[in-house]
């Protein structure tokens, strides 16, 4: 639930070029709550199809969990692939799913057990060696995705593996056909997180040993026809646009009750006119058109705390390939801490996330998300707008406007002009913008959009990712999936650093964040705690927003439950009528 309180905005913007002026008001937040699930009473209709849309751009196509980066892409996997095991409220991990898996802190060991009797969408059997095979595809010298982190350099022997030194990973013990054994170098608090230190992918060894590594990303099996075992089977893809499933007879829990999903991607702009005009079961909502749907009769609202955050990075270096590893570049203009603490107290986002989002999104004080309990530290400041404060830290560490343009200049004198990148993600996205250039611009700073729009989505995280030279401040968001250690995005060694900051110590923290030293729950909670304040301090990437997420589900559909952790499966959900359900 969202407290009320008072907040003020500092934008206005003009109805001619989208220029801002300062003027400030107070506007009261109101206090909203949501339900995470929903139970519609009414009699079954057989089979049907249930229309579910995702929000946003297009798909990339990239159909399978070892390979996929963009988020829609990881919603359709979850409807033929649901991955090895389940997790409850704080994503720990349980019993719930498909495997069972027993920790043995002792000797630094998983134990992951699968049922017997279990098969594939296409008829073959599932057992242990479609669970070990993503170890030996991940870990090849030839694989070039990005899931190559903690759940894999961890186990012991994946190093010698990885460098081809031997063709056996010595700490996957293969113990029958439905039970394999993982020892780890270090057993960390990560272990006990899903999407943290153990692998969850199960993938079809029968397919996939037939492909050579460095061309499974362009197969049949990622791009075309992806066989799976979970409630449904991929049976068309119209490339970016949508994807029709339909229930899998062999699911291990039964067949679905519904017989049909069909899967499109929607407009932003459009969802909430389709929702209510009856023409999708199932949708993500914009926060930022809360006030469009808020009273909506035909779908019920549902929310939960999510665990993501929008983000300003700062491009302070580039990949180094060769190395493995971001070279950080000191003499960037971004690379001044002074500097970059400055741009974050220019802006304001507790009036952004009021004005635009209506309280759904609100300032971020760390990169730990709230829905993590314990770990988060609800009492760090984080920043605030304040910008007399930024214009005291740019004169601190000498930047100053020599010349009288209302710019400073960089540390040697001269002028220059920051490069901002942002995509095209919601109604708002220009405006807020264009907001955060203005800000920028009313404490000295330079900065201008580059290409003079937003990009394209998918253009836009492969220009920050290839480090664009034309790229120096970048704003996004992203999930930071069950395990709240973000080494993967933050590590030294690590791609999806987009920011390419690293330092000693930031070093040592993710060492100490990534030991067995975090299995303790006390130590654990002072590592996160002490990484929290040290990337804040340092904000190579600033957290700006966190976020309510909101599903909307027709009335026609039997139950839903968003809560983390549900054990809600689509064997139990049916439809209360042939055509989802209009305003």
């Amino acid at each position: 639930m969202l407290k009320s309180k008072w907040l003020k905005l500092s934008l206005v913007v003009s109805m001619l070029g989208s220029t801002f002026s300062a003027r400030v008001f107070a506007q009261e937040e109101t206090a909203v709550s949501f339900e995470s699930s929903v139970v519609n009473e009414g009699e079954a209709i057989e089979g049907g199809t249930l229309r579910y849309a995702i929000v946003g751009d297009a798909f990339a196509g990239v159909f399978n969990g070892m390979y996929y980066t963009m988020g829609v892409d990881g919603t359709i996997i979850s409807f033929f692939n649901p991955g090895l095991y389940g997790y409850d409220e704080n994503f720990t991990i349980d019993n719930s799913g498909f495997a069972d898996i027993e920790f043995d802190p002792d000797n630094a060991q998983v134990t992951i057990t699968i049922p017997e009797g279990t098969f594939w969408d296409d008829g073959e059997p599932l057992d242990i060696d479609d669970v070990i095979a993503p170890y030996y595809i991940v870990g090849h010298p030839e694989y070039d995705g990005v899931r190559y982190g903690v759940a894999f350099t961890n186990v012991v022997g994946m190093e010698e593996y990885k460098n081809g030194d031997t063709d056996v990973i010595s700490g996957l013990e293969r113990i029958d056909d439905y039970t394999l054994r993982v020892t780890y170098i270090d057993f960390t608090g990560s272990i006990l997180q899903a999407g943290g230190g153990v692998s969850d992918y199960v993938e079809p060894e029968h397919i996939l040993s037939d492909i050579p590594i460095a061309e499974i990303i362009d197969s049949d099996q990622v791009r075309q026809s992806p066989v799976g075992f979970g409630p449904y089977t991929l049976t068309s893809i119209v490339p970016g646009e949508a994807v029709t499933f339909e229930a899998n007879e062999n699911y291990y829990k039964g067949k679905p009750l519904i017989d049909e999903i069909v899967v499109e991607v929607v407009s932003p702009s459009q969802i909430v006119a389709e929702l209510k005009a009856g023409n999708y079961d199932i949708a993500s909502l914009p926060s930022d058109q809360f006030e469009t749907y808020k009273d909506a009769t035909n779908f019920a609202i549902l929310g939960v705390e999510a665990n993501s955050y929008n983000y300003i990075g700062f491009k302070m270096g580039v990949w180094d390939e060769a190395a493995g590893e971001v070279n950080f570049d000191p003499d960037r203009v971004v690379s001044n801490q002074a500097f970059r603490q400055a741009m974050a107290y220019a802006i304001d986002n507790d009036s952004v996330g009021s004005r635009f989002y209506q309280g759904l999104r609100f300032n971020a004080n760390s990169h730990v998300t709230p829905n993590f309990g314990t770990l988060h530290n609800p009492d760090q400041e984080g920043y605030h707008y304040d910008p007399e404060k930024a214009k005291a830290l740019l004169a601190e560490a000498g930047f100053v406007d020599n010349d009288g343009d209302g710019f400073v200049e960089d540390l040697n004198g001269e002028p220059f002009v920051l490069g901002f990148a942002a995509p095209t993600s919601g109604e708002v996205a220009e405006v807020i913008a264009q907001y955060y250039i203005q800000a920028w611009h009313e404490v000295g700073i330079n900065v201008e959009l580059v290409d003079g729009n937003l990009m394209e989505t998918n253009a836009f995280y492969e220009r920050v990712e290839q480090d664009d030279p034309a790229i120096d401040v970048f704003q996004g968001a992203w999930t930071i999936g069950g395990d709240p250690n973000q080494y993967g995005f933050f590590g030294r060694d690590q791609f999806w650093n987009d920011s390419r900051f690293a330092d000693e110590e930031l070093d040592a923290l993710h060492a100490r964040l990534n030991s067995s030293e975090t299995f303790d729950e006390a130590s654990r909670i002072d590592i996160y705690y002490e990484w929290q304040a040290y990337l804040i301090d340092q904000i190579p990437l600033l957290p700006t927003l966190f976020n309510y997420s909101l599903t909307a589900v027709n009335n026609r559909v039997s139950a839903y439950d968003v809560t983390t952790g549900s054990d809600l499966d689509w064997t139990e959900i049916y439809l209360l009528a042939d055509e989802p359900i209009a305003e």
